[in-house]
């Protein structure tokens, strides 16, 4: 299994976090994870809020609402 920081390093490349990533995020967080990976989580938490990366599940549910 990835860890957090390559999922977040992924979607920071993409611009993107997919449906897929946010569950994979879910599974690795009710693990046990370092701080690089808490920081990293973090760092995309941000991004997502300021919509420097996208989140496939927030524009699914955009369009259905709408």
């Amino acid at each position: 299994m990835m860890l957090i920081r390559e999922i977040v390093q992924h979607a920071f490349a993409t611009g993107c976090l997919t449906i897929q990533a946010e569950n994979q995020l879910r599974q690795l967080l009710r693990t046990k994870y370092d701080a690089k990976d808490l920081k990293a989580f973090m760092q995309l938490q941000q991004a997502a809020m300021s919509g420097s990366v996208r989140q496939e599940s927030r524009e699914r549910h955009d369009r259905i609402v709408a």
